[in-house]
């Protein structure tokens, strides 16, 4: 079976630059051996496209017992991959709100999967990575060790730095290519490892 992966944008903003960044990755995700060779895929999913409102289930996630179809879209989407990479900015020393809520929405959707870390932000989005890691354990993902960072004012390019509504280009230097490789291998293999325990696909 191929092994499904889903590169998560975790941002809803307007004038996002997390598209951006989702789209490089994918790109180089396809261009990957086992992605290349049709033994995994990848796939964009946009947390703009579902349109959670904060969470609203009367049953607790780990139940299963998704009431609304709001929920029940999210579940199928999520169940249906072997594992992740999320992409994110930093808000606040933290990740975006509605990344923490798309996630707080599930639970066995979620479960026996692995995920990797892309993230951006003036010193690179780490922080927001460091709560995502603590939020996606009790979720029961494994989360690789690898992590793109991209510092917003090294990786992109402003047509007006004074501008704050020009998003910029991205223009990632050729060590974090590198390092994104590295990690979409590490998301496959470990992908690949913990498929033993995911009984059933959603």
């Amino acid at each position: 079976m191929t092994t499904r992966l889903a590169v998560i944008i975790g941002s809803t903003r307007p004038g996002r630059r997390t598209t951006a960044v989702a789209d490089w990755v994918a790109q180089s995700a396809r261009s990957q051996p086992a992605i290349a060779a049709g033994e995994a895929s990848v796939d964009l999913v946009d947390l703009a496209d579902y349109n959670l409102p904060l969470f609203d289930e009367r049953l607790p996630p780990m139940m299963g017992q998704y009431e609304n179809a709001h929920t029940q879209r999210w579940a199928e989407t999520i169940g249906s991959y072997d594992g992740f990479i999320f992409v994110t900015p930093e808000y606040n020393h933290s990740m975006p709100a509605a990344l923490k809520n798309a996630i707080d929405y599930l639970f066995g959707e979620w479960s026996n999967k692995a995920a990797g870390f892309v993230s951006l932000g003036t010193q690179g989005g780490t922080r927001a990575v460091e709560h995502l890691r603590l939020t996606l354990a009790e979720v029961k993902v494994a989360t690789v060790r690898s992590h793109v960072a991209l510092p917003v004012f090294t990786e992109f390019e402003f047509a007006d730095p004074t501008d704050p509504t020009d998003p910029g280009a991205l223009k990632p230097n050729p060590h974090q290519e590198a390092a994104l490789s590295t990690l979409i291998d590490e998301v496959i293999a470990w992908t690949e490892a913990l498929a033993p325990l995911r009984v059933t696909r959603y």
